[in-house]
């Protein structure tokens, strides 16, 4: 096996996951050999394995449950999950119980954060669990899953319905769905082709199945398979008549409401025809870009004023045109898809149902920076991402869209998805460059920058998912287009995932200036719970927690600067009433001692010390000092760290001090505290 990694750069964590999709593990008997393979010391191997939580040196459970502990999941009642699939299984965390059935470990982001609390079993993701649910799901844990569900189209065809293969849509149940549609359908020789899509990102409403009808499509949702057979009776008279009608699926205020750019195929396609994709004005931003000089593209960029949605807001036209000016024979492309902040899935939504924009953004960017090669760093988390990522990586090959000569010109860009391995910090873009090296995924120093000196030393444009998306649309329509969008500050559409404690959630793209309590209100409708909202989390879990007095403030990058917050990836988490902000500012602490990459002291001691003294502060030890170290803590954090991670871990739990300060000061060490 290891023949097989041999001249790739970075092989070593292809080459890890390989060995542990066909083993289970990696023995460390196994070590000696892959040094050998790959010229490296055996102690950098164990490093590397010992830094990624995805990797094992001993045999592991015949299945793998992984609880949720993201804040989106706590949000709806994950702690109370995790103590049921503890006591139901008899281990904790790092276990496996004694018939050697099943490992469990905790996970921080499934991103099926619309349909929390989630669970993942093997590559499997289940949504809205709770007890009982999950007590089935062990009973049924042998189960044999098939392949997708779907049916091409026949000749003559007496009905179109539609019907998404995304994350969430599977987890809700979806391929249950579909097996009925076409058992039924077998049944009553009705001939019929149903397409797997995307998602529209209303996962309030997952599985949504759409119907072609004269005016448009229709849909009904959310639908379970028991639904179907009403459906396929009422579709022969009057739709309308039946309970989970809603209409043409444009016409849904969820969806008629929004602004969407980046978003525009997302549910409308099969994610993998390359045909579909083309129909609806796919890679006419290329086919533009091909006419322009590779300054003049990255001027589309600069004037559209798209600014980086990973985090930063970073001008994109800037960072582009620092790379174009690097001298190098050899430069990179990458996008950051290890998309790990609670309460986000834009980047996972897009990469499943509209996979060729992703491709066609990274393809623009690398002909005006003069890359031929990119990657796709993706988070291995996102199973059906990685499939459906791969599948149009090849079609876009085979029909001359990606390689050598691209749409006829002169133009080359390769392109190859690389797994992470389940370490948060490598979202951080640095410790992202010694990942895919095949290193441990260690914060550099800064300068110098990635776009003069990044991946194995080149200039390297960095961007993440939605950015890159973005390009695309912005050569196809023209900058200008772009630009009349949103704010002075903030240019073009906003892209917002709304999750937690919410009614209604999913995917928003809208203009940038929305409050967010319009947001919260018009688009979520208030909780699930239908309990009155305390607070919600913008940006992940870095990002500050907001009370009533803040919810009108426009979502623009400004604007929530201002307030000490940040927009991040637009993840926007909604608690109840019911939310115990001690215990929140606790997680924020815990979260960054579990994924600090561990370089500088701020952030692996901080993290630690901090959870320590927030346990103090609950259990009212000394509570007024450990108040003040706690403050003394958070600025050493902030001051000293190398990165956000540390840096920003402080904005949640000053936050949850200053707006929530009555939960630090009537709270006993329980439950909550020891999760």
């Amino acid at each position: 096996m290891v023949d097989q990694f041999q001249g790739l750069p970075g092989a070593l964590l292809p080459l890890l996951h390989a060995v542990q999709s066909r083993d289970g593990y990696v023995s460390p008997s196994f070590v000696p050999a892959i040094a050998e393979g790959l010229n490296l010391s055996r102690a950098e191997i164990h490093g590397v394995i010992s830094f990624y939580p995805d990797f094992h040196t001993q045999p592991q459970g015949q299945h793998l449950v992984q609880v949720c502990r993201a804040e989106a999941c706590q949000a709806m009642g994950s702690r109370k999950l995790e103590a049921h699939v503890k006591k139901v299984l008899g281990v904790n965390y790092g276990e496996t119980t004694a018939d050697g059935r099943v490992t469990l470990e905790p996970v921080y982001c499934l991103g099926n954060c619309a349909c929390s609390p989630s669970i993942r079993i093997d590559d499997i993701i289940y949504a809205r669990v709770d007890g009982a649910i999950f007590d089935q799901l062990i009973a049924d844990l042998d189960r044999i899953e098939g392949p997708l569900v779907s049916r091409e189209a026949q000749d003559p065809v007496s009905q179109c319905f539609y019907l998404s293969q995304d994350t969430s849509a599977l987890a809700l149940a979806a391929d249950a769905v579909a097996q009925r549609l076409l058992d039924i359908a077998d049944e009553t020789q009705q001939k019929i082709n149903l397409e797997r899509t995307g998602s529209r990102g209303m996962f309030y409403l997952e599985p949504l199945l759409e119907v072609d009808g004269d005016q448009g499509r229709i849909a009904f949702g959310p639908v379970t398979a028991a639904d179907i057979s009403g459906i396929l009776t009422v579709l022969k008279a009057d739709p309308s008549i039946h309970p989970l009608y809603l209409g043409l699926v444009e016409e849904i205020d969820f969806l008629r409401d929004q602004h969407r750019i980046t978003f525009a195929r997302a549910g409308q396609i099969d994610p993998v025809s390359l045909d579909s994709y083309q129909n609806l004005g796919g890679f006419d931003g290329l086919r533009k870009a091909l006419q322009l000089s590779q300054q003049g593209i990255v001027d589309q960029i600069k004037d559209s004023g798209l600014r980086g949605r990973g985090g930063a807001a970073f001008p994109a036209g800037i960072k582009m045109q620092t790379v174009l000016n690097s001298l190098s024979e050899q430069k990179f492309v990458v996008c950051n898809a290890d998309e790990g902040d609670s309460g986000t899935f834009a980047d996972r939504l897009l990469m499943e149902a509209d996979p060729f924009q992703l491709i066609e953004g990274m393809i623009i960017a690398g002909i005006a920076v003069g890359a031929s090669q990119g990657y796709i760093y993706l988070r291995s988390e996102y199973p059906v991402a990685l499939r459906l990522l791969n599948t149009a990586i090849e079609r876009a090959l085979s029909a001359g869209c990606l390689g050598e000569n691209i749409l006829g010109s002169s133009k080359n860009f390769h392109l190859e998805v690389r797994l992470g391995a389940g370490a948060y910090i490598c979202g951080e873009e640095t410790a992202m460059l010694d990942s895919l090296e095949g290193k441990r995924g260690m914060v550099r120093v800064k300068p110098p920058l990635p776009a003069m000196k990044g991946l194995f030393g080149k200039p390297t444009l960095i961007n993440n998912v939605l950015t890159l998306a973005a390009m695309s649309s912005v050569l196809e329509a023209g900058s200008e287009a772009y630009r009349r969008l949103g704010t002075d500050a903030s240019r073009g559409t906003l892209i917002v995932q709304l999750a937690g404690n919410v009614k209604r959630g999913g995917l928003i793209e809208v203009a940038f200036g929305i409050t967010l309590r319009e947001l919260v209100e018009s688009f979520g409708q208030g909780t699930a719970t239908g309990r009155p909202i305390r607070a919600i989390q913008v940006g992940g879990p870095l990002g500050a927690f907001l009370p009533e007095s803040q919810w009108d403030t426009p979502l623009d990058y400004d604007a929530f600067t201002q307030i000490g917050a940040m927009i991040g990836h637009g993840g926007v988490v909604v608690f109840d009433d019911t939310v115990d902000m001690a215990a929140q500012a606790r997680f924020a602490m815990e979260f960054c001692a579990v994924e600090s990459c561990g370089k500088c002291t701020p952030c692996r001691i901080g993290s630690t010390r901090g959870v320590e003294v927030i346990d103090r502060i609950m259990a009212n030890q000394n509570r007024e000092d450990n108040l003040i170290l706690l403050h003394d803590l958070c600025d050493t954090m902030e001051a000293g760290s190398l990165c956000a991670m540390g840096g920003l871990t402080p904005a949640p739990v000053r936050s949850a001090l200053s707006h929530f300060s009555e939960d630090f000061r009537n709270h006993d060490l329980g439950e909550q505290g020891n999760a």
